[in-house]
C-alpha cells in the first residue's frame, strides 16, 4: 500500500511536470523547473527519457510532434531500452494524464501509452495488478461516458479495454461481460462505448498482428466464438433499441438526444461489421443480425454502414461441413434482401440520370458491389431456384445497362465471371437451331454441368442482345464523344480518365471485349445479327460520304466490336466448320450481307477509308471459312489504297499518308487471319504491286508492308513458296544494297553519315531496306505448328541471302557507333549532336509517364520511340528525323543480326568474325547504356544461344571479351556512384538536364538497372541447361557431399560441352564475368540477382566437379562471402531461398577441400566456434537438402545477429483500420465529427 501511494505521488508529480512543460500559459521559469524535476533522481529512467525529449518544448509550435516522439519511446525497438524503467510509474502517470484535468491532446497520448503498456509490458505487472488495471480501465469507460467528451477519447478508452481483454483472455472477458451489458443499458453514450469495445475485440482475428502469437489468436477466436450467443443478441438489442429511440427522439424534436442514439447505432453497426467476416453465417442469421442490418438499409443515415455488413458477408465462402444447408438458407435471405433493395434502386434510377443524387448513387454502388460479390462467391446458393435466379440475373442485367458507369462496371465483373464459367471449354460443342452453343459431353459432366445448363437456359436471347448493345456503346471514352451528335450514346455515363479505382480504359475495354467474345460464342447468330445491324445503321447515317469528326470515334469503337464478334464466332477452337449446317448458312448470309455493304461503299475521305479498311480486316477470320469472298476484299483494299492521294502538297497534313499505311497493314492482318484463303490471289496481289511501282504510286514504306503481308501469305504455303517470294522481294533490294558506290560514299570514313543525313530520300531508302530485312527474317521460316513436318536438314529460306545482306549492314552499324566516339562526336554538326541524345518518347518511357501524342503515321518501337513514316518523301530532315532514323537503323540492325544468328551455320560461316567484332565492339566504350542493353538483348544473347560449339572459340572470345570488360567497369562505377552519392552517372543523360534534376536521377537509375539486368540475363543464358549439357548434377542426398578426389576432372574437360566451363577456361572472359557476379550480389537489384544466380550455381558446380584450385578458392571464399553480403540486402529477399541453397552447396561440398568456407562463417560478427560445430553436426543428421538449407539459414541469421534482411520473415504490415473498406463521403456518422489530425484507436498505436 505504501509503495502504491508512493507511485501515485510520483505519478502526480510527473504528470504536473509534463503539463507544466507543455502548458501554453506556463512561464519560462516554470517550464525549466518542470524539466529539471523530470531530470532529477526522483524520476525513473523512463521519465528521464521523456524529460530529454521535453527539452525541445522551447519551440512551442512543435509540441504536437514532440509528443508523438514521446510515444515512440514506448514502441519497439525503443521499448527494449526502457525495460529498466518502472512500469508502475508509467501506468500511474498515464492514468493521471487521461483524467479530464488535462487537455485532449495530452489525454490522447496518455491513452496510447496505456495501450502500449498493455501490449508490450503487460508481463511486468502481477496478476493482481492486471485485475486492478482492468478495473481501472472499465471505470474509465463509466467516467468518459459523457456527452461533452470527444469521440476520439471514447474510442481510445474502448480500444484500451479491448486490448486488456485480448491480453488476459477468456476468463477476464467472462467476468467483464455482465458489467458491459449492464453499462450498455444505462444510456446511449454508455451503449456506444460498449459497442466500440465489442468492435475492437476481434481486431486481431480480422487483421493480422505479428505481436499476437498463433496460440493466443486461436484462444481469442475460441473465446469470442463461444461468446457469440451473448455478443450477437446484445448487438441486435442495441441496434433495435437505439434505432427506435433515435427515430422517436427525432419525432419529438429532441435532436441532441437523437444524435446520441444515432452515434450508438453507428458504433453498433461498426461492431457488427467486425464480426461479419468470421462469425458463422448461421449465427448472424439466428440472432437477427442479418435482419437488423437489412432494416438499416431503409435509413438514409445508417444504410452505408449496413451496406458494409452485406458486402462482407456476401464474400463468405460456403462451408464444407454439415452446416452447409443453414449457410445456404442464410445466404438466400441475404440474396433476397439485396434483391429487394436493388429492385427499388433500378425502379427509381434505371432509366433516367436526373433522379439520382450523389447520396443515392453511393448507396446504389454499395448495393451493386454486394450483388456482384454474392453472384461471384455464392451463386450456387440460388442456382437451384429458377425463380430467384432468373430475377437475380435480370437485376444484374439492369445494373449492366445502368447509365452510371460505376454500377455498370460492377455488373460487368459479375457477367464476365459468370460467362467464363458457363462457356468454359466444353468437351463437345454443338450449335442448336438458334445458334446457341452448349455442352453435349453427356452424363459424365455431372451435376455441375446440369446447373450450368439450367443457368444458360435463363441467359436468353434478349439478355444477350442487351449485353452486346450496351457493350458496343460503352467501347467509347467520354473524352472522344460530343453528346447530342447522331451516333453518340448520350444516355450513358461513358468511361472518363477521372474514373478512379478501376484501372485504365484499355483494361476496362479488354473486359468488355472478353464479354462480347463470350456472348458471341454462346449466341453466334444473335451476335452476328446485332453487330451487322449496328454497322449498317452507322453506314446509313453518313450523308454524302462525309462524317463529323466527333462521330469517327463511334465508328472506330464499332470496329473493335466487329473484331471481337468475328473472332469469337469463327474461332477455330469453337470448331465452327463442324457446327450445325443451318447455323453455318445463317451466319454466312449475315456476314456476306455485311461484307457486300462494306464493299459497295465509295468512301474517299482518308479517315473513313482507314476505318473501312479496319472493318474489312476485322472480317479476316470469316474469310478463312468463306474463301470465295477473299478476292473481292483484296480488290477493295487496293481500290481504297489507290483512291487516297499519293502526294500531299502540305506536309503537315498526314492523314492521307497514315490512311495509306493503315490499308497496307490491313493486308497483313487479313493474311494472318484468313490463312490459306489468300493463296490463290497471291499472283494478283503481286501484279498489282508491280503496276503501282511502275506508276510510282507506292512508297517504300507501303511496299515493305505489302511485302510483309506477302511473306505471311507465303508462310502458309511452305518453304519453297517462301523462297520464291523472298527472291522476288529481295532481288530489287540487293541490287541497290550491294553497290559499293553508296558504301564508299557514306560508310567508308567517319563523316560520311553527315552527308547521308543530308540526302533525305536515300537515307529513308536505306532505313526501309534494313527494316524489310528484319521483317523478312521474322516472317520467313517454319511455322511453330509445322515444325514436326519439316526435316531438320531443311535450309532456312533466308540462308542464301545473308551473305549479301549482312556485310553492308555491319559497315552501317559501325559508322553509326563511331558517331559517339569522342574524336568524331566533337566534329559533328549541332543538329546531329542533338539527334544523338534521347528524344522525348524515350525519356517519357524511362520516367513511366504517358507518351507524347504521336503524329499519324508514326511507327512505335518497343521502348516507346517512334519513326514518323508519314514524312517519307519529304526533302528536308530535322533533328527528330535524324534521331528516329538512327534509332530505327540501330534497333532493326541489331534485330537482323540476332535473327540471322538463329539460322545457325549459314550465319557463322558466311561472315568474317573480325568484321562483326569491329562493327559491334570497336566503340563499345563510347556506347550509352541504352545502346549496350539493346545490343546485348537483340544480338549477343542470340549469339550465345545459337553459336555452334565448334565456333565458340572464335566468336565468343571475339565478341564477349570486350563487352564483359566494359560493362563490368561501367556498371561498377555507376552503381558505386548511385549507392554512395545518390546519382548513377550514366552517359545517356549527360547534356539533357541541367543541374541535379530529379527526373535525370530517375532516368539514370532506370538505365543502370536495365543494363544490369540485361547483362545478368546474358550470364544466365550462358548458364542455361541447353548450353551446358556436360555439367554433372549434384546428388539430392545431403550425405553425398564428399566428392571422391579421383572423380574430379580438369576444367578443360568441360570446355567443349559447357559454355560456363568454356568461359571459365578463358581468363579474359572469366575474370570480368565473375567480377560482375560478385558485384551484382551487392547491388540493390533483386531482379538482376535472380538472373545471375543460375550462373553462380553453374560456377559452384564446376568448382565442386573439377580439380581447379583457383576456381575452388574463388567459390569457397569470394563467392561465398559475396552471397552472404547479398543476403544482407532486403532487395534480394525474392531470391533468398536460392542464395541460401548456394551457400549450402558451397559449404557441404567444399568445406573438406578448402578451409575458406569455415573461415568465412567464423568471420561473421556473432558466431561462436561451438555454433559452427553444432551446425555441422546438424547437417550430418539429415539427408534432406531442404532441412540442410534451413540449418544454413538459421546459422547465417545467428552468425550475423539477424542482420540479413533478405532472410527476415516477411511480416504483414500491422494496419488496424475501421472495418469500413473505403471512405464514405456521405455518412453523417459521429466518427467523422472530429478531425484528430492522426489515426485514432488501435490504428494509432501500431
Amino acid at each position: 500500500m505504501e509503495e502504491s501511494n508512493s507511485n501515485k505521488h510520483i505519478a502526480n508529480n510527473v504528470a504536473r511536470a509534463i503539463v507544466a512543460a507543455l502548458d501554453w500559459n506556463s512561464t519560462s521559469d516554470s517550464r525549466k523547473a518542470a524539466v529539471s524535476f523530470l531530470e532529477s533522481e526522483s524520476c525513473s529512467y523512463f521519465d528521464r527519457v521523456l524529460s530529454f525529449v521535453l527539452k525541445g518544448i522551447a519551440n512551442w509550435p512543435m509540441r504536437s510532434k514532440i509528443l508523438q516522439v514521446v510515444i515512440k519511446f514506448v514502441q519497439p525497438p525503443a521499448c527494449i531500452t526502457i525495460k529498466a524503467g518502472d512500469v508502475r510509474v508509467l501506468a500511474s502517470t498515464s492514468f493521471v494524464l487521461v483524467k479530464r484535468d488535462w487537455s485532449s491532446e495530452i489525454r490522447l497520448h496518455a491513452f496510447k501509452m496505456l495501450q502500449h503498456l498493455v501490449r508490450l509490458r503487460w508481463e511486468e505487472l502481477s496478476p493482481t495488478e492486471h485485475r486492478n488495471f482492468a478495473n481501472a480501465a472499465v471505470e474509465l469507460m463509466a467516467e468518459i461516458a459523457n456527452s461533452c467528451e470527444e469521440w476520439a477519447l471514447k474510442s481510445q478508452t474502448a480500444a484500451l479495454v479491448a486490448e486488456i481483454i485480448r491480453r488476459e483472455g477468456l476468463e477476464l472477458w467472462k467476468e467483464l461481460l455482465p458489467s458491459l451489458v449492464s453499462l450498455s443499458s444505462q444510456g446511449p453514450i454508455q451503449a456506444e462505448l460498449v459497442s466500440m469495445t465489442l468492435r475492437w475485440l476481434p481486431e486481431d482475428i480480422t487483421v493480422h498482428n505479428e505481436d499476437l502469437e498463433g496460440d493466443r489468436r486461436r484462444l481469442l477466436l475460441r473465446g469470442l466464438s463461444q461468446s457469440l450467443p451473448e455478443i450477437l443478441p446484445l448487438l441486435y438489442t442495441l441496434l433495435e433499441r437505439h434505432f427506435g429511440a433515435a427515430l422517436s427522439e427525432v419525432g419529438r424534436q429532441q435532436l441532441d438526444i437523437a444524435k446520441q442514439h444515432a452515434a450508438t447505432v453507428t458504433a453498433t453497426l461498426n461492431a457488427v461489421n467486425a464480426y461479419a467476416e468470421w462469425a458463422p453465417l448461421q449465427d448472424l442469421a439466428k440472432y437477427g443480425i442479418i435482419h437488423g442490418c437489412g432494416v438499416m438499409l431503409t435509413s438514409p443515415d445508417f444504410r452505408l454502414h449496413a451496406c458494409e455488413f452485406f458486402k462482407l458477408v456476401s464474400q463468405r465462402k460456403r462451408p464444407a461441413d454439415a452446416s452447409v444447408s443453414e449457410f445456404d438458407s442464410a445466404m438466400r435471405n441475404i440474396f433476397q434482401t439485396m434483391m429487394n433493395v436493388s429492385r427499388d434502386i433500378l425502379y427509381k434510377t434505371g432509366s433516367s440520370a436526373g433522379v439520382m443524387d450523389e447520396n443515392e448513387f453511393e448507396f446504389a454502388e454499395y448495393i451493386c458491389e454486394s450483388m456482384m460479390s454474392l453472384g461471384s462467391f455464392n451463386f450456387q446458393c440460388i442456382s437451384g431456384d429458377s425463380t430467384i435466379l432468373s430475377l437475380y440475373l435480370q437485376q444484374m442485367l439492369g445494373f449492366f445497362q445502368h447509365f452510371k458507369l460505376a454500377l455498370h462496371y460492377q455488373s460487368l465483373l459479375f457477367w464476365l465471371a459468370l460467362m467464363r464459367d458457363l462457356i468454359s471449354k466444353p468437351k463437345v460443342t454443338a450449335h442448336s437451331a438458334d445458334g446457341s452453343a452448349f455442352n453435349s459431353a453427356g452424363a459424365s459432366s455431372g451435376q455441375a454441368d446440369d446447373e450450368k445448363r439450367r443457368t444458360l437456359s435463363l441467359v436468353n436471347d434478349d439478355m444477350c442482345v442487351v449485353m452486346l448493345d450496351i457493350s458496343f456503346q460503352r467501347l467509347l471514352k467520354k473524352e472522344k464523344v460530343f453528346y447530342g451528335k447522331s451516333l453518340s450514346p448520350a444516355a450513358l455515363e461513358l468511361w472518363s480518365d477521372d474514373f478512379e479505382g478501376k484501372g485504365d480504359f484499355s483494361q476496362y475495354r479488354s473486359k468488355l471485349s472478353e464479354l462480347m467474345r463470350l456472348v458471341s460464342s454462346f449466341k453466334p447468330l444473335i451476335a452476328g445479327a446485332k453487330i451487322s445491324e449496328r454497322i449498317l445503321s452507322i453506314i446509313k447515317s453518313i450523308p454524302n460520304s462525309q462524317m463529323p469528326v466527333q462521330d469517327l470515334a463511334v465508328m472506330e469503337s464499332i470496329q473493335v466490336a466487329l473484331e471481337n464478334v468475328v473472332n469469337a464466332v469463327f474461332d477455330g477452337s469453337n470448331d465452327f466448320a463442324g457446327g450445325s449446317s443451318e447455323v453455318h448458312l445463317a451466319l454466312c448470309r449475315i456476314f456476306e450481307g455485311l461484307l457486300q455493304q462494306l464493299l459497295s461503299l465509295k468512301w474517299t475521305e482518308p479517315a473513313l477509308v482507314e476505318i473501312l479498311g479496319h472493318y474489312l480486316d476485322a472480317l479476316g477470320p470469316f474469310l478463312k471459312y468463306f474463301p470465295d469472298a477473299a478476292g473481292s476484299v483484296i480488290n477493295k483494299l487496293f481500290e481504297l489504297l489507290m483512291s487516297i492521294p499519293f502526294v500531299v502538297k502540305d506536309p503537315s497534313v498526314s492523314s492521307a499518308r497514315h490512311a495509306r499505311l493503315q490499308i497496307c497493314t490491313s493486308f497483313i492482318r487479313i493474311a494472318k487471319a484468313a490463312d490459306k484463303s489468300i493463296l490463290p490471289h497471291m499472283k494478283g496481289i503481286a501484279d498489282t504491286m508491280a503496276y503501282m511501282q511502275r506508276e510510282g504510286s507506292l512508297l517504300r514504306g507501303e511496299h515493305n508492308l505489302l511485302g510483309e503481308a506477302f511473306l505471311v501469305m507465303a508462310s502458309a504455303a511452305g518453304i519453297q513458296q517462301q523462297q520464291e517470294v523472298l527472291a522476288w522481294l529481295l532481288e530489287p533490294l540487293s541490287q541497290q544494297w550491294t553497290q559499293l558506290e553508296w558504301q564508299n560514299n557514306y560508310l567508308s570514313e567517319p563523316l560520311g553519315l553527315i552527308r547521308l543525313c543530308s540526302e533525305t530520300a536515300f537515307m529513308w531508302s536505306i532505313f526501309h531496306t534494313v527494316t524489310f530485312f528484319e521483317k523478312a527474317l521474322k516472317r520467313s521460316g517454319i511455322k511453330k505448328g509445322n515444325m514436326n513436318l519439316q526435316s531438320s536438314s531443311t535450309i532456312h529460306p533466308m540462308a542464301s541471302h545473308l551473305s549479301w545482306m549482312l556485310p553492308p549492314l555491319l559497315k552501317l552499324l559501325r559508322a553509326i557507333h563511331s558517331l559517339w566516339s569522342p574524336s568524331i562526336s566533337q566534329m559533328l554538326p549541332g543538329e546531329i549532336k542533338a539527334a544523338m541524345t534521347m528524344g522525348d518518347a524515350e525519356r517519357y518511357s524511362l520516367l513511366g509517364e504517358g507518351n507524347p501524342k504521336l503524329s499519324k503515321g508514326a511507327l512505335t518501337f518497343i521502348d516507346g520511340s517512334h519513326v514518323d513514316m508519314s514524312k517519307e518523301g519529304h526533302t528536308e530532315t530535322n533533328e527528330a528525323d535524324i534521331r528516329n532514323w538512327l534509332k530505327g537503323i540501330r534497333d532493326s540492325g541489331y534485330n537482323v543480326l540476332g535473327l540471322s544468328m538463329t539460322i545457325g551455320d549459314p550465319f557463322f560461316k558466311c561472315l568474317d568474325v573480325h568484321a562483326v567484332g569491329v562493327a559491334l565492339m570497336e566503340n563499345i566504350q563510347s556506347m550509352e547504356f541504352r545502346h549496350i542493353r539493346q545490343l546485348v538483348h537483340a544480338a549477343l544473347i542470340p549469339l550465345v544461344k545459337h553459336c555452334p560449339i565448334e565456333m565458340w572459340e572464335v566468336w565468343l572470345e571475339k565478341l564477349l571479351h570486350p563487352l564483359l570488360i566494359h560493362t563490368q567497369q561501367a556498371l561498377a562505377f555507376s552503381w558505386s556512384s548511385l549507392l554512395h552519392e545518390g546519382k548513377a552517372k550514366v552517359p545517356d543523360v549527360l547534356g539533357i538536364f541541367a543541374g541535379a534534376d530529379l527526373k535525370a536521377e530517375v532516368m539514370e537509375e532506370k538505365l543502370l538497372r536495365d543494363l544490369t539486368r540485361e547483362t545478368c540475363l546474358l550470364l544466365s543464358t550462358i548458364a542455361s541447361p541447353g548450353l551446358n549439357t556436360g555439367l554433372p548434377s549434384l546428388e539430392q542426398s545431403g550425405h553425398a557431399s564428399r566428392v571422391d578426389a579421383s572423380s574430379l576432372k580438369e576444367l578443360d574437360a568441360f570446355a567443349s560441352n559447357s559454355m560456363v566451363g568454356f568461359l571459365l577456361k578463358h581468363n579474359g572472359l572469366a575474370v570480368p564475368a565473375l567480377q560482375i557476379c560478385l558485384e551484382a550480389l551487392t547491388w540493390t537489384d533483386g531482379e538482376a540477382v535472380t538472373k545471375v544466380s543460375s550462373f553462380c550455381a553453374s560456377v559452384i558446380l564446376l568448382a565442386i566437379s573439377t580439380n581447379n584450385v583457383q576456381l575452388r578458392e574463388f567459390v569457397s571464399k569470394d563467392l561465398f562471402s559475396a552471397i552472404i553480403k547479398g543476403l544482407a540486402l532486403e532487395s534480394n529477399a525474392v531470391i533468398s531461398a536460392d542464395l541460401v541453397g548456394l551457400c549450402r552447396e558451397i559449404f557441404m561440398y567444399l568445406c573438406d577441400r578448402d578451409p575458406s568456407p569455415r573461415q568465412v562463417l567464423l568471420s561473421l560478427p556473432c558466431i561462436k566456434p561451438q555454433d559452427l560445430v553444432a551446425f555441422e553436426e546438424a547437417l550430418t543428421k539429415t539427408a534432406s537438402p531442404k532441412e540442410q538449407k534451413q540449418h544454413m539459414k538459421s546459422l547465417l541469421l545467428l552468425a550475423t545477429g539477424n542482420m540479413l534482411k533478405a532472410l527476415a520473415a516477411q511480416k504483414s504490415v500491422n494496419i488496424i483500420t475501421n472495418v469500413t473498406m473505403r471512405p464514405r463521403s456521405s455518412v453523417n456518422a459521429p466518427e467523422t465529427r472530429i478531425d484528430e489530425g492522426e489515426t485514432v484507436g488501435l490504428a494509432a498505436i501500431l
